[in-house]
């Protein structure tokens, strides 16, 4: 994913409900074109990572996704890329802080439970 589109996710994930192309171009700042804003969004509605409904003779647009759901789609992908999943898990796991690691052992108790 391309630096705009990570830029124009955190706009539709900060936002209170769906927008136009025109409000996410006033949100990025910047002198881009409303037609590279609404190309960008078209692409993310292709990768099933962004909603397009009609509203009047335009469309809005908001995430289908979480940031923390798609965080966690990248790292299960990333972790099918290994060739050692269990090594990949345990270099990760040493990388959580104390809090973290709390957060992960119970999410996993949860699990089981």
């Amino acid at each position: 994913m391309g630096s705009l589109e990570a830029d124009i996710l955190e706009i539709l994930w900060r936002s209170d409900g769906p927008v136009t192309p025109a409000e996410v171009r006033d949100r990025v700042g910047g002198e881009l074109a409303y037609t590279t804003i609404a190309t960008i969004l078209t692409r993310l509605v292709d990768k099933g990572l962004v909603r397009r409904t009609r509203r009047g003779r335009g469309y809005t647009y908001a995430a289908t996704v979480s940031e923390a759901e798609l965080t966690a789609a990248r790292m299960r992908s990333a972790l099918a890329a290994s060739t050692d999943r269990i090594e990949t898990m345990s270099r990760f796991v040493d990388g959580l802080s104390a809090k973290e690691a709390a957060a992960l052992r119970a999410a996993l108790e949860e699990l089981d439970g």
